[in-house]
């Protein structure tokens, strides 16, 4: 079994690393679609977009650029980008020898150049390079990470962070699209941007062509099995982490974790989009976003912050 902090640290790598490459893209796609609006705030939805983002409290930017510069470099905002690669390397430097070389050498690089980026200044002039560095970075790390580490717990602690936290805001990001009060007709650009925001454009054309309907997004982003950034991907692969983890350390220490990812999963495998739809979509995503925390809470129990005795041979 891993020590606490060791797991801790792992964890939270995946989590760290899945927010930031989250963040870049949204921001990205954001600027994109704003570009035929007017360069001032009036001209852009920024309150779409800091709800996207899960900002408490909204930031003072008066332009797109500042706003990017708020969620990518701004060290007062813990939600950053570059707040969430630094927090990332500062764990994975805790855990160096857990990790592989490449591993390291791939998260500090992206580290560094980020770094760079901020002290040089300018980047505003080519924002869209700054989110490609952060995404590729993240995808390099990522990987590096399945091909020179060994698929053991450790292993297992980072996929855990990163599905848990891909499920609970992949989530939050439909529900803020289909409340009742905000859903858009259907070919709407906040359509494409919601499957540009997932990288689910072209796999959502492949399953429904290039026809935007809300239901069908709905569909692909919460219950398609095979899609890698679906709700119930995601949640598949918590409980596969769960399980594993659980086989692995004495005891099965992680049975509340394992039943609340297996529900979480049980419902997303029998979940019908018509359904969710017809009733309050927006109870329904409340309900895995509470299952995410939920489970989030019982892994620190189990593996985390669990009584020294419940560790000790009986």
């Amino acid at each position: 079994m891993l020590l606490s902090r060791v797991a801790d640290s792992l964890y939270w790598i995946g989590r760290y690393l899945e927010r930031a490459e989250r963040t870049a893209r949204l921001v990205d796609v954001r600027l994109d679609l704003g570009l035929d609006r007017m360069s001032n705030a009036g001209g852009w939805d920024f309150a779409r977009l800091y709800s996207m983002v899960q900002l408490e409290e909204a930031p003072s930017a008066a332009n797109p650029m500042a706003l990017s510069d708020t969620l990518v470099f701004d060290p007062s905002n813990p939600a950053a980008v570059q707040a969430c690669v630094t927090a990332a390397r500062e764990n994975a430097a805790q855990v160096r020898e857990e990790i592989s070389t490449d591993m390291w050498e791939k998260l500090n690089a992206l580290f560094l150049r980020l770094k760079q980026a901020r002290a040089e200044g300018g980047w505003s002039a080519r924002p869209h390079y700054i989110f490609r560095l952060v995404i590729d970075g993240i995808h390099l790390f990522e990987g590096v990470t399945d091909e020179t580490m060994g698929h053991g717990e450790g292993w297992q602690h980072l996929q855990l962070g990163r599905f848990l936290e891909r499920a609970s805001a992949t989530a939050a990001l439909v529900d803020l699209h289909f409340r009742r009060e905000l859903i858009l007709p259907p070919g709407h650009a906040e359509w494409l941007g919601l499957l540009r925001s997932c990288s689910a454009l072209e796999a959502y054309c492949r399953c429904y062509t290039a026809d935007l309907r809300p239901e069908r997004i709905a569909e692909f982003l919460l219950l398609n099995p095979e899609f890698p950034r679906s709700v119930r991907f995601a949640a598949a692969r918590v409980e596969s982490a769960l399980r594993a983890i659980s086989g692995l350390t004495t005891g099965g220490a992680g049975g509340r974790a394992e039943r609340l990812a297996g529900r979480l999963h049980a419902s997303l495998d029998y979940g019908q989009v018509d359904e969710i739809l017809s009733e309050d979509p927006h109870v329904y995503l409340e309900t895995i976003s509470r299952y995410c925390a939920q489970i989030h809470g019982a892994v620190y129990q189990s593996y985390i912050t669990y009584p020294i005795e419940s560790a000790l041979p009986a």
